[in-house]
């Protein structure tokens, strides 16, 4: 398989003079996994529709392996391979119409259809499901037919939004083991997940944006190292109240924060500070390493925020 490399130059995109992409860069190299994180509103979805050609911008330019996409035939759908935010399965089809159905649209034989699909069952679990109408599906199954459908023409980008969403535990870690398959087999991956577990575990990168502009991108675990300094003290009273440490903990830890009833308290050594809250009993106390729902938080803020226009 040839190996897909996807770049991001300067993109701008407004909604009512509202900016949503404020000059974004990133490059995905070939065979990669990269997470785009972000909180509601910060120009994810915008992004991946954006490299499907589905939304026009303002400004900026999208390659893929060095060629601006719209100078692919279609707008290089015929190499790449979306899985959307919510399932579009068509309810009058079988699962295995839904597939036959996409592998005639991308211009595949009765026959290459046919093995694609028997392939493709397999590897999301669904062989047993076959002829099945949707309406007859978990939310689980329908999220693996649409992954699955999404690889019928055996894509060398695959664009995953919010792939995991509504799913139960199982369901995730099967979804989560076949990403990972995918990616052996050298298809490049863009994510975007509100599931911070999901992206350490799965992505080579991640970029965390907000209001349209990368705020940070490295590996999981050097994203972690650079913005958390050491482990994780959080400090709650058990009525609910924020804890009163009336600043004693300032000059022993390297960074804090308050999140509505919790102290938080980083550093590379926390034990003198555990100790010293240890002894009031009106305090619950959790040590923990530091993960990248911390980077994020700290980089983004906690306040809630609104979806993106479509």
């Amino acid at each position: 398989m040839n190996l897909a490399r996807l770049e991001l130059r300067a993109l701008r995109k407004c909604y009512a003079g509202h900016p949503v992409l404020a000059g974004l860069s990133l490059q995905i190299a070939p065979g990669e996994c990269y997470a785009l994180l972000g909180p509601n509103g910060a120009g994810k979805s915008t992004t991946i529709r954006a490299i499907q050609g589905l939304t026009p911008l303002d400004g900026g330019e999208i390659l893929l392996d060095g060629r601006p996409v719209g100078e692919w035939p279609g707008g290089g759908r015929g190499v790449m391979g979306i899985v959307p935010q919510s399932d579009n399965l068509d309810p009058d089809f079988t699962v295995s119409e839904n597939l036959r159905v996409y592998g005639r649209y991308y211009g595949l034989s009765p026959k290459v259809v046919q093995q694609r699909m028997a392939e493709l069952l397999t590897f999301v679990a669904l062989q047993e499901a076959a002829h099945r109408p949707i309406q007859a599906l978990s939310g689980g199954m329908k999220r693996r037919l649409t992954i699955a459908r999404a690889l019928i023409h055996q894509p060398r980008l695959l664009l995953l939004d919010e792939p995991s969403t509504g799913l139960d535990p199982q369901a995730r870690h099967l979804v989560w083991q076949r990403l990972r398959d995918l990616r052996r087999q050298g298809v490049t991956l863009l994510l975007t997940t509100h599931y911070l577990d999901e992206a350490e575990r799965l992505a080579d990168r991640v970029g965390i944006i907000d209001h349209g502009r990368l705020l940070a991108e490295d590996t999981p675990a050097d994203l972690i190292r650079t913005h958390i300094p050491g482990e994780v003290l959080e400090v709650r009273r058990q009525d609910g109240m924020p804890p009163d440490s009336e600043g004693w903990h300032r000059g022993r830890v390297a960074a804090s924060e308050r999140a509505g009833d919790t102290l938080l308290l980083y550093g590379p050594d926390l034990s003198a500070v555990r100790a010293y809250f240890s002894g009031n009993s009106s305090l619950r106390l959790l040590s923990r390493q530091a993960t990248l729902e911390d980077v994020f938080l700290r980089l983004t803020g906690r306040e809630l925020r609104e979806e993106e226009n479509p």
